[in-house]
């Protein structure tokens, strides 16, 4: 499947260097729907061939789609097709999926590029969608589209389970501050105070004894045996004694049945939440190990299991980047600024976030990590810093570098196949 990869890679770059004024290319543009999909067909020179097409989302809807196509490239004399597409939501990817495994030639554009782009084919800025299928050929005509990245089912597997998983993360610190904001802030206030203390007790607390009153019913051995699991000694004790204690002087609201039913529901909640993650944790673990590359990005200081699952998620065929500009700048780590006027040789360029935002987190958990734990990483680290240890910020922004830094050097160990070498550290 890599193979694969890499010759439709090889293709992609073919046509983005030949695509300009050629008149081999069918162009076919398509804007996505739901349910119905509308597609353009023109070619580089900007000659309309066909548009206004309805291409129904549906085996039947593709293969009319492939017949049409073929119609017009036997009547025209084209060599080549390639199809374009706007990406919405998931919406696409059945139609992509279907064109690559038919050996046809698949590119998108993006949706800032359709919205820059639609007011220069007619001076207009109404959107419709046979307008946006020709605004998506008119984009692939002038060579302003991406390759359209479809690997093998484990990589799809590895990148929808961390999708879920964050979705997941998301429900969890949902219901996390559900119950701190809301129930305990509302019945008893006072347990906030102690609330990032041993979590797995304020959760059996919020569970089963919420409202002071009940609290103030129980004996403390009662109380204790009621919200832990096990001894963990003196600090524990006095940590629940002092909670036991301020209970009768609470200035909660005054609870009904509603309250503890939502507690219990929450708490419940995140237990299985968090279950649910340990479960998706070990599934990515073991797709993980059944690439080579997933070993050479543990070797790397900083990088645990999920950091390099996230990294092996997102670069996938390193084959596909020619250059380190390019992984750069597809996680958005690239650096730009705002250098027009007066002031455009004192402007402070800045990252442009433009990439996976999900990347470049752990990147930088990586860099902090590392910076801390390893000698060599910590060494290249302060050498960074060095003379500029008073400016603002300083400290951030080296670690921003040194994420980019690991970047590179996880692509670079991907595309090699070997293990980490402290002289990728050597400063140019």
């Amino acid at each position: 499947m890599e193979s694969m990869d890499i010759n439709r890679i090889k293709k992609f770059r073919q046509f983005k260097n030949e695509i300009r004024g050629s008149d081999r290319f069918l162009i076919a543009g398509l804007d996505i729907g739901k349910s119905i999909h509308y597609a353009f067909l023109g070619t580089a020179n900007g000659k309309t061939v066909k548009r206004g097409m309805r291409v129904q989302n549906s085996a039947s809807g593709f293969e009319h789609l492939l017949t049409m196509v073929q119609f017009y490239m036997d009547r025209d004399g084209f060599k080549d097709i390639v199809f374009g597409l706007e990406p919405t939501s998931v919406y696409h990817k059945p139609l992509a999926e279907f064109l690559i495994t038919h050996d046809h030639l698949v590119v998108y554009v993006t949706n800032e590029a359709i919205k820059k782009n639609r007011s220069l084919l007619d001076g207009r800025w109404d959107k419709n969608d046979t307008k946006d299928s020709a605004n998506a050929a008119d984009l692939i005509a002038q060579g302003k589209c991406q390759f359209y990245d479809l690997p093998d089912i484990q990589l799809r597997d590895l990148r929808a389970l961390l999708a879920f998983r964050q979705r997941l993360r998301k429900q969890l610190h949902s219901c996390r501050v559900r119950i701190r904001n809301n129930l305990v802030a509302q019945y008893f206030p006072e347990l906030d105070k102690c609330w990032n203390q041993a979590q797995e007790e304020n959760l059996a607390i919020v569970r089963w004894c919420l409202s002071p009153q009940i609290i103030n019913h129980l004996s403390f051995e009662d109380f204790f045996q009621m919200v832990t699991t096990r001894n963990r000694g003196l600090r524990q004790y006095n940590r629940l004694s002092k909670i036991w204690e301020i209970a009768p002087y609470s200035i909660g609201c005054q609870a009904g049945d509603a309250m503890q039913l939502e507690a219990q529901i929450l708490v419940d909640n995140i237990k299985t939440i968090e279950a649910h993650i340990a479960t998706v944790d070990e599934t990515i673990k073991d797709i993980c190990a059944s690439f080579q590359e997933y070993e050479y990005l543990l070797s790397i200081p900083g990088f645990g299991p999920y950091i390099s699952a996230v990294v092996l998620a997102a670069i996938g065929t390193a084959q596909r980047f020619e250059n380190t500009h390019q992984v750069i700048k597809f996680a958005g780590f690239d650096l730009n600024a705002n250098r027009s006027g007066k002031k455009s040789q004192s402007a402070v360029p800045v990252i442009s976030k433009k990439g996976k935002a999900a990347l470049r987190y752990a990147l930088y958990q990586a860099a902090l990590i590392a910076s801390s734990s390893n000698a060599q990483f910590r060494g290249y680290y302060h050498h960074l810093l060095q003379g500029r240890e008073r400016e603002k910020g300083i400290r951030t922004k080296m670690r921003v570098k040194l994420a980019a830094k690991l970047l590179v050097i996880a692509w670079t160990l991907m595309k090699k196949k070997q293990a980490f070498d402290p002289s990728y550290l050597k400063a140019k």
